[in-house]
């Protein structure tokens, strides 16, 4: 029932926000329960800070990712009923989680019932449709108050855990959830108006590629992420640092969120009084400034003097520290609201997808911020250290937001025209290509062909590092049982895998967004995404006892590197005529291919040496016993390289004005034929590449023990790197599909004989055989990524021609650029597949049978499925495109 009365009364308002706002009351204490009852389980269990940030941490991620679905849910099923599902669901698995016995289920279960996270955005929409316009933004704030149902927790949750075991007040904690979402079902009313709310979703999802709602995001990061990071880390900090008991930690806690919770309602009068630009700075300079201070960890100085030495120590009391992290909590809610004073202005048609877009990212600050929190304090062994990571990133905002600011002003000025963009993320007009005419041999000659050789070459080297972290736990791997990481077979074979499934899932959407946001654009910000995994991955490879979870994550982020990779290729398709283009995507993709091999000979040198700090680790079996290893190398040594790429190709890259199209336009792809055999056919090439290179090291360490695989494996992606360029420019000369459909059948040759050298019951078979049948298949798949790219937008030109005649040539010359790019990075995103599923199909065999024949059988068959796909539908007279 769909209620049809607009304006609604002030009394029905009112009820609304009071109603919602209780019921988010509790859906934040039973959110981030795991704040208190997290530390009672960590004394019973024995898990490591690090273990029990994971755990708090778990909830705060998945209600983070939730945010956007169910944002766009509300505004397409209503509030009321979305809301109420939202309480009922986590109550479930809250009651799951009171009888859990082990980390895992712990883990899965907290996961659960982290969809709590997704109540705000599903209230908010709910909320603001019954208000107007002007009033949304305060109906907002109040709502915000709710964090107070944090309080509740960190004291209340304390306190009857004096007389209640962690399983019962778990338990309780769901059943109250229960009665709450009842009243809510019977007290709400549906939604005063919901006009135009089943809209399609593409339509519903336009706002986010706004510039503006990313700025927003960012600034959430930190501002609303780090509230909950506290909120979550505040009790483990107040017991370590200060003694103090688990009813005396929780007050605190109650205290600080009480605090930032109340000053909402001033935070909004102050934003209204002096605007939202003064306010974030005030937001971010007073933030700096409260955690330099909290940052300095207790010291001693000793002054020696002529005849004696003079000691004083300096140390912030739990009074002053009290008083410290009220005031960062105080600025962190100011810049909140001044955050969500810009949404109903800028997006009044959208505040659903909009609020769950940027609750999301500040989301996966809350999940993120209290797991760095414990890596960090546990590698580090210093709690201040939290403090000093946000004071970083708060300097680095405002930082950013100035230069945006000040930019935004001189635009202004000298245009006399208004910004409400992020500047510094819009293209200045210098590298802007309003006319590109690549097939007009004038032009390419003229003009075009340096500014394409200018941003392949830059492409190049970005491309090189994200297959180089990408491919970075295929040596890992191998070198992490002889340092003390108890992890299974099976388990080290995920690890291999779990990048090439995340960077499969990216290529996705990555190959959607150069039209979207710009090639310029989306190369660099990718490119810098890399940081992320290397950085962190830098921290957590100094311990050993990381838990298993952890390192599944770091290994998923590593994905981002294969991610990067169809937005790549399908910038660089833009750029060249049709008779170059074989060349060029040969050379990006070849020329960066190479970072795998890279990091499989630069890797094994790097963490022999002590050359970029750090404390090693110790070799504690095998022959290099009791040697010292720097693993942590193998990420923090491409951080440098990393930032120069992404600054470059910043600067130095340009934007295609013609290319820029929606999803919606691109989408057309999911109707063509070719776009499905293609992805077969480039499954078989270029997934058969990336997986043989993530698997080679580990599957040979586990059949030939005695041989040091580690020396010979970045040949075989050399081979394969080096031989993408060939493929492409065979294809060039002579067909794509007659190159493709040879090298199928040398793939099949490849691990037959691969097959032959494999030791067995009656004999311990032949590295040497085995590796050269490995070399076959890397320089017939990487030859093979070549000649599959080039068969795409011949295959595209040759249909959008036929299909718009001769009198539309540059109508379908456009057309069929726009195409052939989407399909080469959806094709890339489902060929990347073929890096987790050969791993795993070696980790699978052996664990079942004790022998990886099985796995190669089935490569077998799907080779020569792959020939029959090549030669019927694009060889001989009969076929559809002959490419």
């Amino acid at each position: 029932m769909i209620s049809k009365s607009f304006p609604p009364t002030e009394f029905a308002q009112k009820r609304t926000l009071w109603l919602v706002s209780i019921s988010l009351m509790f859906c934040f204490a039973a959110w981030t329960v795991l704040s208190v009852v997290g530390i009672k389980i960590r004394d019973e269990m024995g898990f490591l800070n690090t273990q029990l940030a994971l755990l708090m941490a778990m909830p705060v991620l998945t209600g983070a990712l939730c945010r956007l679905v169910f944002g766009v849910l509300s505004d397409y099923l209503g509030g009321r009923r979305v809301f109420t599902l939202l309480m009922l669901i986590p109550a479930a698995f809250l009651w799951l989680f009171s009888l859990s016995e082990s980390y895992g289920m712990m883990l899965l279960s907290s996961a659960g019932f982290g969809l709590l996270g997704g109540s705000f955005v599903v209230g908010a929409g709910y909320t603001s449709s019954w208000f107007s316009q002007s009033d949304q933004a305060k109906a907002l704030v109040i709502l915000g108050s709710a964090t107070m149902g944090m309080a509740m927790t960190s004291f209340g949750t304390a306190l009857l855990l004096q007389y209640l075991s962690w399983q019962q007040m778990i338990q309780l904690t769901a059943l109250t959830l229960v009665v709450v979402a009842i009243g809510f079902q019977l007290l709400a009313h549906p939604e005063p108006v919901r006009s135009e709310l089943r809209k399609q979703l593409l339509s519903r999802l336009t706002p986010i590629t706004e510039p503006a709602v990313w700025r927003f995001a960012f600034y959430y990061f930190l501002l609303f992420g780090g509230l909950i990071a506290l909120v979550l880390w505040l009790p483990v900090y107040l017991i370590e640092v200060y003694r103090l008991g688990l009813i005396q930690a929780g007050a605190v806690t109650a205290i600080f969120i009480v605090v930032t919770s109340l000053m909402r309602l001033p935070a909004m009068k102050l934003v209204s009084r002096i605007g939202a630009r003064r306010s974030m700075y005030l937001s971010f300079g007073m933030v700096m400034v409260s955690t330099f201070l909290l940052s300095y960890p207790p010291t001693t100085y000793v002054v020696h003097g002529v005849t004696a030495s003079y000691q004083f120590a300096f140390s912030i009391n739990i009074v002053s520290f009290i008083v410290l992290i009220c005031v960062l909590g105080c600025f962190l809610s100011l810049g909140n609201v001044a955050v969500f004073k810009h949404i109903p202005d800028y997006f009044p048609n959208h505040i659903g997808i909009v609020v769950g877009t940027i609750a999301m990212i500040g989301g996966l600050g809350g999940f993120l911020l209290p797991l760095t929190f414990g890596l960090i304090s546990d590698v580090v062994g210093v709690w201040q250290i939290s403090f000093i990571l946000l004071c970083f990133m708060a300097g680095t905002s405002m930082l950013w937001m100035h230069f945006t600011i000040r930019r935004a002003e001189r635009i202004e000025w000298s245009l006399g025209q208004s910004v409400s963009d992020l500047p510094e993320l819009s293209t200045p007009s210098v590298f802007i290509l309003e006319d590109w005419r690549p097939e007009d041999q004038r032009f390419w000659q003229q003009t075009g062909k340096s500014i394409a050789r200018r941003n392949l070459w830059i492409s190049i080297p970005c491309l090189f590092l994200a297959f180089a972290v990408w491919t970075i736990w295929s040596i890992l791997v191998v070198k992490m049982p002889d340092l003390g990481f108890a992890y299974s077979a099976n388990q080290l074979f995920w690890l291999a895998a779990l990048p090439a499934l995340s960077g499969a899932t990216l290529r996705l959407f990555y190959g959607f967004m150069v039209p979207v946001f710009g090639g310029r654009r989306w190369t660099a910000l990718s490119t810098a995404s890399l940081l992320i995994p290397c950085i962190w991955l830098s921290l957590a490879l100094q311990n050993p006892d990381t838990p298993y979870i952890t390192m599944m994550i770091l290994a998923l982020l590593c994905g981002f590197g294969g991610g990067n990779f169809s937005s790549s290729m399908a910038n660089i398709s833009f750029f060249f005529p049709k008779k170059e283009k074989g060349t060029a995507l040969g050379l990006n993709a070849g020329l960066g291919n190479l970072g795998v091999s890279a990091m499989q000979l630069i890797a094994p040198i790097i963490i022999s040496s002590s050359l970029l700090g750090g404390e090693p680790l110790i070799v504690m079996q095998g022959s290099q016993i009791d040697k010292p290893i720097w693993l942590h190398n193998a990420a923090l040594i491409w951080v440098p390289f990393i930032a120069v790429a992404a600054i470059v190709a910043w600067f130095g890259m340009n934007d295609i004005s013609s290319t820029k199209s929606s999803f919606s336009d691109q989408a057309i792809i999911f109707k063509r034929l070719d776009n499905w055999t293609m992805c077969i056919l480039y499954l078989g090439t270029f997934g058969s590449f990336i997986g043989f290179a993530a698997g080679f090291p580990l599957l040979s360490g586990k059949l030939f023990p005695e041989i040091d695989a580690m020396k010979y494996a970045f040949i075989g992606p050399l081979i394969g790197a080096l031989a993408r360029p060939l493929g492409g420019l065979l294809a060039d000369k002579f067909s794509g599909a007659v190159i493709t459909f040879w090298l199928f059948i040398v793939m099949v040759v490849g691990v037959v004989g691969v097959m032959t050298f494999l030791p067995s019951a009656n004999s311990q078979g032949h590295f040497g055989g085995f590796f050269t049948m490995f070399l076959l298949l890397f320089l017939a798949s990487g030859a093979g990524n070549g000649s599959t790219f080039r068969m795409v937008p011949v295959i595209c030109l040759t249909l959008r021609s036929k299909a718009l005649g001769k009198d539309k040539q540059e109508q379908a010359i456009i057309e069929a650029n726009r195409e052939s790019a989407a399909i080469l990075g959806f094709i890339s995103a489902i060929a990347a597949y073929g890096g987790f599923f050969i791993p795993k199909a070696y980790g699978t065999a052996l664990s079942i049978s004790g022998d990886v024949r099985a796995a190669f059988f089935g490569f077998i068959l799907f080779y020569l499925i792959c020939i029959f796909l090549t030669a019927y539908f694009y060889m001989g007279k009969k076929a559809r495109v002959k490419c």
